[in-house]
């Protein structure tokens, strides 16, 4: 997986915003690298850590619950930078949709996605979301530019598409059936969005094969350059999060990551990191993930994370989270 870092593009858009707002730099900055370096020497990418830190200064500066809707709303295919040329210049929906499906972690990297077509209907589906206290936020944001980019292609800015987040009704929910229309669904237990599969063959007008080969050719090296510096834990989390329920043995992640498990122990430990630690953080992910969302049973959890009885589980998890299974589901560990 990529390192987290997102376009600065999106960040100046949400600093423009927060502007508008009469937030001034130091507030929005605060706590952030940004606020030694300052705006005029932003690169190209700004980390994750300092993105997610500057979208909760937004929020807080402006009270704002649906602040991820409305910059996901503002984030065009100019925003999108060289993947949106790319976009643009596509023969088709489908291509686009190719296209997205190789890059997409150029512009969120913190989620994982998978595209399937079952029926008649083309279903994105967020297989792994960021383990951050921006969950919601993260979701607004990535679903309304998905959205809103789709209206810019296909120059239909009323397309309606089925939305599913994981997560309850928010009190700003009327602004959801605002933007993505009335089918939109709550506490449901992935992320997805649905449109009509024949939306795919959709001829772009401004398709241009020889360009689109270029900005891809970017694309291509562009997300080589964030995977260089990618660590060996970041890839057994990203693998992790993936097999959920089906957790491998430490010398079958190694394999798979084309590394030795002594070569593969030796990097972990260099990182300062164990693949049992990994591990855990990642079924602590999933077993809350299931406690938040869901009504299973703590017996029903536990065997979905690798657990033969509950009260293992309950153990583990306390230990993982310095919380109980119950003050999880209850609300009860802030």
């Amino acid at each position: 997986m990529p390192i987290a870092s997102t376009p600065a593009q999106y960040i100046l858009i949400l600093i423009d915003m927060m502007e508008g707002e009469g937030c001034t730099h130091q507030q929005l900055l605060a706590g952030t690298t940004l606020a030694r370096s300052g705006i005029a020497n932003i690169g190209a990418r700004v980390s994750g850590a300092d993105f997610t830190q500057l979208a909760s200064n937004a929020r807080t500066l402006t009270g704002d619950p649906a602040l991820g809707l409305k910059l996901g709303l503002r984030l065009n295919l100019s925003a999108h930078a060289v993947l949106g040329q790319a976009f643009m210049n596509s023969r088709d929906l489908a291509q686009v949709m190719d296209l997205f499906l190789k890059y997409y972690h150029l512009l969120t990297p913190t989620f994982d996605l998978e595209f399937d077509i079952l029926d008649e209907q083309c279903v994105l589906t967020t297989v792994s979301s960021p383990q951050n206290t921006l969950v919601e936020f993260s979701y607004e944001l990535m679903y309304a530019a998905i959205v809103n980019t789709l209206r810019g292609l296909l120059s239909k800015p009323g397309l309606r598409m089925r939305i599913e987040v994981p997560y309850a009704e928010p009190a700003h929910s009327a602004l959801y059936y605002e933007i993505f229309g009335e089918d939109v669904h709550f506490d449901c237990p992935c992320g997805r969005i649905m449109f009509n599969r024949n939306l795919l063959s959709a001829h772009l007008p401004s398709s241009n094969p020889a360009l689109r080969s270029l900005y891809e050719a970017e694309c291509a090296r562009l997300l080589a350059d964030l995977e260089e510096d990618d660590s060996v834990a970041e890839q057994t989390l990203r693998l992790l999060r993936k097999l959920e329920g089906q957790y491998p043995q430490m010398p079958q992640v190694a394999r798979i990551l084309n590394l030795s498990p002594r070569t593969y122990r030796r990097r972990l430990d260099e990182e300062k990191h164990s693949y049992q630690r990994l591990l855990d953080k990642v079924r602590a992910e999933h077993a809350t993930r299931y406690l938040q969302n869901t009504r299973l049973p703590l017996s029903s959890i536990a065997y979905m994370i690798g657990f033969n009885d509950a009260s293992n589980f309950r153990r583990a998890y306390r230990k993982w989270t310095g919380h109980s299974p119950q003050q999880v589901r209850n609300g009860q560990h802030t």
